[in-house]
């Protein structure tokens, strides 16, 4: 189901008391909005939270009215999820929410109350770089891949059929993802294949991009990564089946430091995990379907994608 919570948000920026409108806002979507806060921002509380929401409803936003004039993102959207939901033969139901955020991610996934939800924030998809609102300017045909990248993990999170450590670790946190939790308790295997399925799936939905942009890199960061494979792979192989919010913050987050990234006296580029997760569930993808993938444990996808045991040609003799 479609959430457009851009109305709610406009009418934010048109009233005479704006700190006032936002919380007023923030507390109609309270659910929705304090979980995208906790595992995107900050906590929602406190003068962190009183100085963000100042900055947001008071940042110029002549690229976002701009974009909503020549773009129908309510169209592009609802598009984008129909490609998904058939593609992935969707057996679970679940959010797309078009917002307005803070500067944080660009889109993301949530679950709440054991509901998926995805989410885009449309000030970084203006095509219009902004520092007041740390919009990142990227292009708005963007949206169909990003959103089937989110819709991806929502599925694995929630579907019946899922067998993923990820669903496994929200059911026992009564459906609520937590970014934080499963960083510090999933394998980073499957950290790792998560990311990767969700390149997969956007690169299926959303054709025709740059490589680099199905990974969120630049094109110098992504020929950076291709280089260094062959020691990156070496160093996700030690730590695969290890558990730790540190590896997953080294391999797929921004922000660490150069410290924290160097392996072999080369330091990894920020998020190099996404093309090594997407570089393993490959062959599985290409074995099994796209569908059937999303809804593997990841040792299921490393075992499809295990080549065949060769089979010497049975002889017969005639005579």
């Amino acid at each position: 189901m479609l959430i457009n919570l851009l109305p709610d948000f406009l009418a934010v920026l048109e009233a005479a008391d704006r700190d006032a409108a936002y919380r007023e806002y923030f507390e109609r979507h309270r659910a929705l909005l304090a979980a995208y806060w906790d595992n995107y921002v900050l906590e929602p509380s406190g003068p962190h939270f009183d100085e963000v929401i100042r900055a947001t409803v008071n940042a110029n936003r002549d690229d976002l009215h701009a974009l909503l004039a020549r773009v129908d993102v309510v169209a592009l959207t609802t598009q984008a999820e129909r490609k998904v939901h058939a593609l992935l033969e969707s057996d679970v139901q679940s959010d797309v929410v078009l917002m307005v955020g803070v500067g944080a991610a660009n889109a993301g996934e949530l679950v709440i109350g054991g509901r998926g939800v995805a989410f885009i924030c449309l000030e970084h998809f203006t095509g219009v770089a902004n520092t007041e609102t740390q919009g990142l300017g990227l292009d708005p045909e963007l949206i169909p891949l990003w959103l089937a990248h989110e819709l991806t993990h929502v599925i694995r999170y929630t579907s019946p059929a899922s067998r993923s450590e990820m669903r496994a670790l929200i059911d026992g946190d009564e459906g609520y993802y937590s970014y934080w939790e499963t960083g510090r308790r999933a394998s980073l295997r499957e950290l790792l294949v998560n990311e990767g399925l969700a390149v997969q799936v956007s690169r299926a939905v959303s054709q025709g991009h740059a490589a680099w942009e199905y990974f969120g890199f630049a094109r110098k960061q992504y020929a950076r990564i291709r280089e260094l494979e062959p020691i990156l792979q070496r160093a996700a192989n030690i730590d695969l089946e290890r558990a730790g919010l540190g590896l997953r913050l080294r391999y797929l987050s921004g922000g660490m430091s150069d410290d924290a990234r160097t392996i072999e006296r080369v330091v990894m580029p920020e998020r190099a995990g996404y093309f090594l997760g997407a570089r393993m569930v490959q062959a599985a993808v290409d074995a099994r379907g796209i569908a059937w993938a999303v809804r593997a444990s990841a040792l299921e996808l490393a075992m499809a994608s295990l080549p065949l045991p060769f089979e010497a040609p049975r002889l017969t003799i005639v005579g």
